[in-house]
């Protein structure tokens, strides 16, 4: 830990605060300040256990008007994201003194040679998808300021600034804090597909444009002088896609019609940013001298490099203002790169290579990244929309009903259709107005080019014929081209089938035929957890993959992982690194695909620094993974592992599948209901809109139980069934697999970040307002166990306190730890009033107060916790 930097980060915080704090002066004056000052100071007491601090922030908030609560929650909201911001501009901080070649010793320390190193290089592909996930709870217009305050402080901490620079520094850091003081933190409604999206857009623009060029300049470095090797110029290292505007899977708003304006926008988007980087190599290139290949192209102009360059810059500028038709835009890589290879080309055979490999090459290696369609833009559905399809259908052609047919039977029709060169849909037919929009989402995929679109993704994949069945649906739209079909399996049970299914795809000929040696699966982190627990569920993503891996090899077909996870330990959340290396060996042969959900965009890729720094990250562990795999699990750690997932499963369900006070409780001990009503994002918060805990979206599950700090669907059961197979006598083992499998350590480390978010005495005040008698005695067994899990890592790890093992992130938690603490009673509060049958006498004002103040603290809370999701 750098203690110099540590420091920093506190009195960064500090003085954010007190500058919060003038603004707050300034617009309520002295008396509020001392306030909200007071109640700053007994927040972080009760953090401590001062019981009469916590008492005291009670009886003050019983005591206040909703206005004057709803005041208190905006002021510590704010101090959080402010917090926030300090730890955006310290981490970046951090990059400048951790190059990508730190981040990457480890692959000298492995002793690699220069073959396996080039071999790994060769191979490393890092697939990025950007998704909508509703866990981003802070505006875009507050992101945007946020970003300008965490550039700000970067300035300040420039070492030799002037007085006047500093104190013109502290200025603007001011007005920007008051500006985002007196900005509405809670959206009024809820965003759009196309919002999403363009915020998608955005992070690329203002981040991601100037990082992956860095990355690449630091990764060819690095690699020339450690290795000798040469990084060749169009490598895929990396890239991007989305799912935003292509995720229809239980989002209604999301129609052929987003879609398509989502595809749209992307390119001109990309347009628009390719012409920024033409117009600054067209003010460079000014250089006469060229090879005979750019001379043949230009003809006897004196400045060739502007000459070529001239017409596919107009044409940029066109598309970036929809000034032509859309036949006539940009509409391939090769129309980018032709020009731009030619000038790179004769730069360097004309002795001007210097020149070759600044501006240009970065413009060169963004094609390769981003392409003229900025994303690869992913489609997401549910497998029963595509088979509701093929119902009507058959309905309609008197075949009988589809739906009700042996998943033979399927096989043979769907294989029948596909091989057939007759269309199968007639012209005259008109379905229901739901298989018609799967029909024009198919439509939108033919109508527009391959490199526009990443993979289909198939929601809820149970069997061979749900694959199929897209692919038909693709043939009759008249796709062109064998789009990647990626069933995504979900449930526990789905993960544990998934090798018959697609052993069961991979034995049929035509299929093979299609996919052409490679092949996308999905792995759902989200539901399998909240089906089965995280332990559970963990164990059978790993064998799930395990098998997976070993039928590609069988099968002689390369396959992409591609990995669904989210923010926390309950969505498959891990450091990158750790997760990476979680992974069974030979899992990456086929490169890396990786969701990048909700908030940890921001946090992750948000600023160009933090951006170069997750990538650099993400290259380094890949990389060490490939040399240097992890090991696969012995016997004896593989029947230990099976029988804690087993045992964790059996309590979990216990708990939330079995016990029928879990439902009641739920309800009144978190703020699940009143979720719903933050306009988080596009999608609604269940899939089913009447139905129960089982309909919840994994998302709201786990932002409920975030907000109350009991944090259940991370821990629920594992603890427990950790330690009744190490009472077997397995102690020994399981001190091994500690040791020296990833894959186990990792889940207790994050278990660990995990425990020291969770604070029993928080959920216990909870309970103690909202809950009715009848059902207190369940919420004091949750937090018995997880006292018992937490005592119970302690000993395993050897350690005398949560995050031992990372200092910094244990400070982040800490300096939060104070300013969460009365959000938590406010919300208390709050939920009381809202819920409490005198509330009908609240005048519509009051309602709205009190409403807006309930949404503020679970903004406020999410922001603090960070990875809620």
């Amino acid at each position: 830990m750098n203690d110099s930097l540590d420091a920093q980060l506190k009195d960064t915080v500090r003085y954010l605060g007190a500058t919060l704090g003038e603004t707050i002066e300034a617009e309520l004056g002295s008396e509020w300040l001392q306030k909200i000052e007071q109640i700053r100071q007994d927040g972080r007491d009760s953090y401590a256990n001062e019981t009469q601090c916590t008492d005291r922030l009670t009886a003050l908030f019983s005591s206040l008007d909703n206005q004057s609560l709803l005041t208190i929650g905006r002021a510590f909201a704010q101090f959080l994201n402010l917090a926030n911001i300090a730890e955006q501009e310290y981490n970046s901080a951090n990059q400048r003194d951790e190059s990508l070649a730190n981040s990457l010793e480890k692959i000298k320390a492995i002793g690699a040679d220069k073959d396996k190193v080039q071999a790994a290089i060769q191979n490393l592909n890092i697939d990025l998808v950007l998704t909508a996930h509703p866990t981003e709870v802070t505006r875009r217009t507050l992101i945007h300021k946020h970003r300008e305050l965490a550039s700000q402080l970067q300035a300040l901490h420039t070492s030799g600034l002037s007085e006047r620079d500093s104190a013109k520094i502290k200025t603007r850091i001011a007005a920007l804090i008051s500006q985002a003081w007196h900005t509405e933190e809670i959206r009024s409604v809820r965003p759009t597909p196309v919002d999403e999206a363009r915020w998608g857009f955005s992070v690329i623009e203002n981040s991601l444009w100037e990082a992956v060029p860095e990355f690449f300049r630091e990764l060819e470095d690095y690699l020339k002088d450690e290795f000798d090797i040469t990084l060749p110029l169009d490598a895929k290292t990396v890239q991007f896609g989305s799912w935003m505007g292509g995720d229809r899977d239980g989002n209604p708003f999301v129609t052929s019609t987003v879609t398509e304006e989502v595809l749209m926008r992307a390119r001109r988007r990309a347009a628009k940013l390719f012409a920024l980087d033409l117009d600054a190599l067209y003010i460079e290139l000014s250089m006469n001298d060229c090879n005979a290949h750019l001379r043949d192209l230009v003809g006897d102009a004196k400045e060739p490099y502007r000459a070529v360059l001239k017409d596919i810059r107009e044409k940029l500028e066109q598309t970036r203002d929809d000034l032509i038709p859309i036949e006539e835009w940009v509409n391939s890589n090769d129309e980018l790169l032709t020009p731009l290879l030619a000038c790179y080309e004769s730069l360097h055979e004309c002795g001007m290579g210097v020149i070759a490999e600044g501006a240009l090459k970065d413009t060169i290696r963004r094609v390769h990244s981003f392409g003229v369609n900025l994303l690869k833009l992913d489609i997401r559905q549910d497998s029963d929309r595509h088979a509701d399809v093929f119902s009507e259908l058959t309905l309609y052609l008197g075949l009988g009903d589809y739906a009700q047919w042996s998943e033979e039977d399927k096989q043979a029709f769907l294989l029948r259709e596909l091989s057939s060169k007759r269309p199968l849909i007639p012209r005259t037919w008109q379905p229901s107005d739901d298989v018609q929009e799967v029909l024009k989402t198919c439509d939108v995929i033919a109508r527009h080019s391959k490199e526009s679109f990443g993979i289909y993704i198939i929601s809820m994949a149970r069997k061979a014929s749900d694959v199929m069945a897209v692919q038909l649906l693709l043939k009759e739209a008249g796709v062109s081209w064998p789009m990647p079909v990626a069933p995504l399996f979900e449930t526990l049970d789905d993960l544990n089938n998934s090798p018959a299914v697609m052993r069961s795809l991979l034995d049929i000929d035509w299929y093979r035929g299609y996919i052409d040696g490679r092949q996308y699966v999905m792995i759902g982190y989200s539901d399998s957890a909240k089906d089965a627990g995280s332990l559970a569920a963990g164990w059978a993503q790993y064998e799930s993959q395990e098998a997976l891996v070993a039928l590609a090899a069988e099968k002689s077909v390369t396959l992409t992982l591609f990995h669904g996870r989210g923010g926390t330990i309950g969505r498959g959340g891990l450091p990158a690194k750790a997760a990476i290396h979680s992974q069974p060996p030979g899992s990456l042969t086929g490169g890396f695909r990786v969701t990048e959900q909700g908030e940890t965009i921001r946090y992750k890729f948000g600023m160009p620094q933090l951006a170069k720094r997750s990538l650099s990250i993400y290259a380094a562990a890949v990389v060490e993974a490939m040399l240097s795999p992890p090991p696969a699990p012995r016997s004896e750690w593989r029947e230990t592992i099976t029988k804690m997932a087993g045992k964790a499963r059996d309590n979990y369900r216990g708990v939330v599948r079995e016990d029928p006070e879990f439902v009641p409780y739920f309800r009144v001990a978190t703020p699940e209901q009143e979720l719903g009503k933050l306009p988080l994002g596009s999608r609604p918060a269940k899939r089913n809109p009447s139905g129960g805990i089982e309909s919840l979206r994994a998302i709201p599950w786990i932002f409920a139980w975030a907000q109350t700090r009991m944090v259940l669907p991370s821990w629920l059961g594992v603890m427990k069934a950790v330690e009744s197979v190490i009472s077997e006598d397995k102690d020994d083992v399981v001190q091994d697999m500690i040791s020296n499998w990833p894959f186990f350590n990792s889940r207790l480390s994050m278990l660990d970040m995990v425990f020291k978010k969770a604070e029993p005495h928080i959920s216990a005040a909870y309970d103690a307002r909202l809950v009715p008698d009848n059902l207190k005695h369940f919420g004091e067994g949750l937090r018995a166990e997880l006292k018992d899990s937490i005592a119970s890592i302690l000993r395993i790890l050897d350690h005398t306190d949560m995050m031992e093992d990372d200092p910094h992130g244990k400070l982040s938690m800490e300096i939060r730890g104070g300013y969460l603490e009365p959000l938590h009673y406010l919300q208390i509060e709050l939920l009381d009033r809202i819920r409490k049958e005198g509330s009908s006498s609240y005048s519509d004002n009051d309602i709205a107060t009190l409403e807006r103040a309930m949404m503020v603290t679970i903004t406020g809370i999410a922001i603090g916790l960070r990875n809620t999701g």
